[in-house]
């Protein structure tokens, strides 16, 4: 089965206390690699993500942002130095004896930040992480839909170019026989113009055998028409594909390179030329599955 390697997801999780945002963006990549962004108490279940969107995503650059809000993701309580209050206390109360000093101690004269402090401990609880998890997981499914989805489309294109390389190699079959045949025939002319009409035939015979053989491109042709096949097949299979795919196309671009290099032909040169547009277009559309 074909699948994208572009595609995007979200899922949003609400409970009484906080709320839970998972965005999983992919695009084209060689192998398999994973971007994270979330709040840092969320850290410890970047494996536990990794593990789950791994299961459905084997090949592209994932990006994953987590965002949470809400109440309850953290809670505070007062610190108070009670040691370092009680000295401070008493060095006070010892400067107003030795000064005579009459005001009244106030709360206010007392309460410093150094004495006094207000620590914030960040929720980690069972409840978050679950919520984060099934967060992951409904946006990855989110994402495996938009990626098959846009898969079945590159499928559709990637054969309609498949049926027209065949034809044209099916056309090269056709022309490949002719070009020995014309070979022979502008050869028998110059011979014949040269030697005033008379015709050398085994030197004729014997240079057109060396040429059929220079220029036989049949071999060429049956790989090239068994690579097609090759290709079809590895669309219907059920695993990632888009590694063997581009495989196969590297081996047709050097069967058509070498139909290239043998052509003695205007026809054949062509053909090799539009050949090689559609493997192409194939390679395009090649970097975009997984």
């Amino acid at each position: 089965m074909v699948v994208s390697m572009t595609g995007f997801g979200r899922s949003k999780k609400d409970s009484g206390q906080f709320s839970i945002t998972v965005e999983i963006k992919t695009v084209n990549h060689r192998f398999s690699e994973f971007h994270m962004r979330m709040p840092r108490q969320l850290m410890h279940m970047e494996d536990k993500i990794k593990k789950k969107l791994g299961e459905h995503i084997k090949r592209g650059r994932i990006e994953v942002y987590v965002t949470i809000e809400g109440d309850g993701l953290a809670s505070r309580k007062v610190n108070v130095d009670w040691e370092l209050l009680d000295e401070y206390y008493q060095y006070i109360t010892a400067i107003k004896t030795k000064y005579n000093i009459q005001n009244d101690l106030s709360i206010q004269d007392i309460i410093r930040e150094e004495l006094i402090g207000i620590e914030e401990k960040e929720a980690g609880n069972e409840e978050l992480s679950q919520h984060v998890l099934s967060a992951a997981e409904e946006a990855c499914l989110h994402l495996t839909q938009m990626r098959q989805a846009e898969g079945l489309e590159l499928e559709k294109d990637v054969r309609s170019h498949l049926s027209l390389l065949s034809k044209r190699v099916n056309l090269l079959r056709e022309f490949s026989p002719k070009v020995v045949q014309q070979y022979q025939e502008r050869l028998e002319k110059r011979i014949k113009d040269y030697l005033d009409g008379q015709i050398d035939e085994p030197r004729i015979l014997t240079e057109v055998a060396v040429f059929a053989d220079k220029a036989d491109i049949n071999e060429e042709l049956t790989r090239l028409q068994s690579h097609i096949g090759q290709f079809e097949k590895t669309l219907q299979l059920t695993e990632p594909v888009g590694r063997k795919l581009d495989f196969i196309l590297q081996e047709m671009n050097r069967e058509a390179n070498t139909i290239g290099s043998k052509a003695n032909d205007a026809a054949i040169a062509a053909e090799v030329v539009e050949i090689k547009s559609l493997l192409e277009k194939l390679k395009e559309q090649i970097q975009n599955i997984e």
